[in-house]
């Protein structure tokens, strides 16, 4: 690494090698406010998205491409360690890791403290199960220009090392957030935005659907239970994808695809959301 390392760790039994570990519990990280990234293509979407990493970890014998390590030129001051493969192997979660991690400051913020556009698209998911699914929910709504990304009543963390890879490092480009299912109602409420529910039982197509309406809030529910029935009494709409096969549901993550990709479609942006005006 020349004189990019500032150090380096040998030994997997060294505690910065530990510390790495104990990330991997939603505790510890949010408790320490921070989130372990695992990839050079995660990271290098993260500082793109202004996010100043705390610490990185490389491991020379797995980076193949050393054209990446002009990424560690853009960091400024930033603590850089050179780990042993040893001690990467046991830091990293990957099976195939790239020699590239870094602890980075959490990417969620409180609710009031998300900005929106003038015409915004949110999207709530609510108690999704699997970090994957969450993560690539957030990939998808990245692409879509979303406003933001808020987990109802969450079962999982915004810093899970599954969520971070899933999302492609997409959750430090998107304002991510999550509340208490009844917090983000009001919330949504005082926006006065529309909110529109992924429901397979729901009479309306979503194709038939009016998306084009006020602010607009897509919301989805875990695989296992749904959406829960606050949301009819909230005002939320239903509505309902094409199923013409034998499944009777689609994947969390395809479904929000789906509604978002229309919502796009009827009302067709002019840039993303989070490249215009503020309110």
């Amino acid at each position: 690494m020349g004189e990019v390392a500032r150090r380096s760790i040998s030994s997997p039994s060294n505690a910065r090698v530990k510390h790495l570990v104990s990330l991997r519990k939603p505790r510890d990280r949010m408790a320490a406010g921070v989130v372990l990234v695992d990839g050079h293509a995660e990271l290098r979407l993260a500082v793109a998205a202004g996010s100043q990493p705390l610490s990185v970890y490389v491991c020379a014998q797995l980076i193949r491409d050393k054209s990446q390590l002009e990424l560690l030129e853009q960091l400024g001051e930033v603590e850089v360690v050179e780990l042993s493969r040893a001690a990467f192997d046991k830091a990293s979660l990957r099976e195939s890791p790239d020699g590239w991690l870094a602890v980075v400051p959490t990417p969620e913020r409180p609710l009031d403290r998300i900005q929106l556009s003038r015409r915004p698209l949110v999207l709530v998911c609510e108690s999704v199960e699997k970090p994957g699914n969450l993560g690539a929910m957030v990939r998808t709504a990245e692409a879509a220009g979303v406003d933001c990304v808020v987990a109802a009543s969450p079962a999982t963390d915004w810093g899970n090392p599954n969520v971070v890879r899933a999302s492609k490092g997409t959750v430090f480009a998107v304002p991510v957030a999550s509340a208490p299912s009844g917090d983000v109602a009001r919330w949504l409420h005082s926006h006065r935005f529309h909110a529109v529910v992924a429901d397979p039982a729901a009479n309306v197509l979503v194709t038939d659907a009016d998306l084009t309406q006020r602010p607009l809030a897509v919301v989805v529910g875990s695989e296992h239970a749904g959406i829960h029935t606050s949301w009819a009494a909230e005002g939320a709409s239903s509505v309902r994808l094409p199923l013409l096969g034998r499944v009777n549901s689609l994947n969390v993550s395809v479904a929000a695809g789906v509604v978002l990709y229309e919502a796009l479609r009827q009302r067709p942006p002019v840039g993303s959301p989070r490249n215009q005006s503020k309110n």
